[in-house]
């Protein structure tokens, strides 16, 4: 075990390591790169070793991050062992301050080891960003092959077919193979009914919160259910706090007449303003708005009347505050995760799809003109990606190319067999909440009615972010632990 540095944080034994694994998984296995023999492999993990890996990409390795966790008093005990599948994609683990500071953890602490693996290209795994996507493509140009398509190749290696690898191949050389519990949060609830696919012999029971995929999977229809959602959530806001309506209107009538700028230089458009939205299924989201535009305008009290009155009642010459342009450049960039929108849509690509996804948000905004830039009240997006963000965010112009070819592409990496999930014997507890606007209830349920030993708790006392409190995860350990599912966790 590459053994970085162990620390204590307050309340938390801390210990940091660092594995490589293959860039391209496709050609071997976990358990073939790790010399291990694991029984009867399933259809899709003999099926993504038998796959060719890409040439270009043979022999090329990358780092994979993670820590583990335990209590101070619990040092040197044989504890079981829980893997946290983080949210995302392209999401970093959790840096916990203490126990207390992600609410799941200070529970999970009194009873495992806990493992939190930063996923392939995120946080301190080997980091994508606008400047290693670059190189990519310079070395592709200089072996005369089309840079966009070898970008958008070696983007696909970070993409769950992957992930599920490298945390097979982590469990079997760092653990000694063996069977740890996971717990998915968001997108790693998709990432936990691929890993039942490929490698459920290495699973002794799984917990998933707002994260089950629906299976088949399909862009189009996940967003044809949450455009609506996104739409009541944003009207819900303006109810709570009816000013708001008319500030974010005002703000919106001032950015439409132009050369509003970040701090950055890159413009700031209507259609960005309405990113802001994209936390909107947290529970917090209405207050976090409120305060967001109750520092937007620069002049007198900040009223949408003195701002107007100190522009002579000209919309074109309300200033905005430096605050809020600050913190509105923080909110709708991806320095800190360039890979969440770049992958975003990608995570409903299962094998080999009928037709490229073709920018499914996009096409589903265009069908509702609620969402045009100038409706008013303005809806906010809650989570949706757009080609135009790629042209006006910095951080992710140098993605551009590889997102034309990608958006155009049909074949990907095989992620759920369905005849597999309807057999799955590898108890299965999911919470999920009623109200979710990013992963919809009712496909949630529909998944888990045809996937087997598997258990829902449905909620809307809680949002998309409920995990990180201190009731969901110790309900959810309870319920699994009464009915018998953990007894054979060691």
């Amino acid at each position: 075990m590459a053994l970085l540095s162990s620390y204590y944080l307050p309340g938390i034994h801390t210990e940091d390591h660092s594995i490589e694994v293959p860039l391209d998984w496709r050609g071997t296995s976990p358990a073939a790169l790790a010399g291990e023999a694991c029984g009867e492999p399933s259809a899709l993990a003999v099926q993504g070793a038998a796959e060719r890996p890409d040439p270009a990409f043979v022999g090329k390795g990358i780092k994979l991050f993670y820590r583990v966790l335990c209590s101070p008093e619990n040092v040197g005990r044989d504890l079981p062992l829980i893997v946290f599948l983080q949210g995302g994609p392209g999401g970093a683990c959790p840096r916990p301050l203490s126990p207390q500071s992600d609410g799941w953890i200070e529970e999970a602490l009194r009873h495992f080891r806990v493992v939190l693996p930063d996923q392939r290209g995120c946080g301190r795994s080997t980091r994508v960003d606008g400047a290693r996507i670059a190189a990519v493509g310079a070395e592709a140009a200089s072996q005369g092959a089309d840079p966009a398509c070898r970008q958008a190749a070696y983007l696909k290696r970070f993409l769950a077919d992957s992930i599920i690898r490298d945390f097979e191949y982590l469990r079997l050389t760092e653990f000694g193979g063996r069977r740890w519990v996971t717990l998915g949060q968001s997108y790693g609830g998709f990432l936990t009914l691929a890993n039942l696919s490929a490698f459920p012999a290495g699973v002794a029971a799984s917990f998933t919160c707002g994260g089950i995929p629906h299976v088949p999977a399909s862009a189009a229809e996940v967003y044809a259910h949450t455009f609506p959602r996104m739409a009541a959530k944003t009207r819900a806001y303006y109810e709570r706090y009816p000013e708001d309506e008319r500030r974010v209107s005002l703000v919106a009538d001032r950015l439409a007449a132009g050369d509003v700028t970040l701090p950055d230089g890159s413009p700031l458009s209507v259609r960005r303003l309405q990113l802001v939205g994209a936390g909107l299924g947290m529970k917090p989201a209405p207050e976090r708005l409120h305060a967001l535009f109750d520092m937007a305008f620069a002049d007198g009290d900040g009223s949408c009347e003195d701002a107007l009155l100190a522009a002579g009642g000209d919309v074109s010459r309300v200033r905005l505050s430096g605050g809020f342009l600050d913190q509105v450049q923080s909110m709708t960039s991806s320095y800190a995760s360039p890979l969440y929108w770049t992958l975003q849509e990608f995570i409903y690509a299962d094998g080999t799809l009928g037709a490229p996804i073709g920018w499914a948000a996009a096409r589903e905004a265009a069908r509702r003109p609620e969402f045009s830039e100038g409706a008013r009240p303005l809806m906010l997006f809650a989570e949706a990606m757009f080609p135009w963000m790629f042209e006006e965010d910095p951080s992710l112009a140098p993605f551009a190319p590889a997102m034309d070819a990608l958006m155009a592409d049909t074949a990907f990496g095989r992620l759920y067999d369905r005849e597999r999930l309807a057999r799955n014997e590898v108890p299965l507890e999911a919470a999920v909440y009623f109200d979710d606007a990013y992963v919809d209830s009712g496909l949630q349920l529909d998944t888990l009615s045809r996937v087997g030993a598997s258990h829902a708790w449905v909620t809307n006392e809680f949002e998309h972010d409920g995990l990180h409190g201190s009731v969901v995860f110790k309900r959810l350990f309870e319920e699994a632990r009464d009915r018998g599912d953990l007894a054979g966790v060691r």
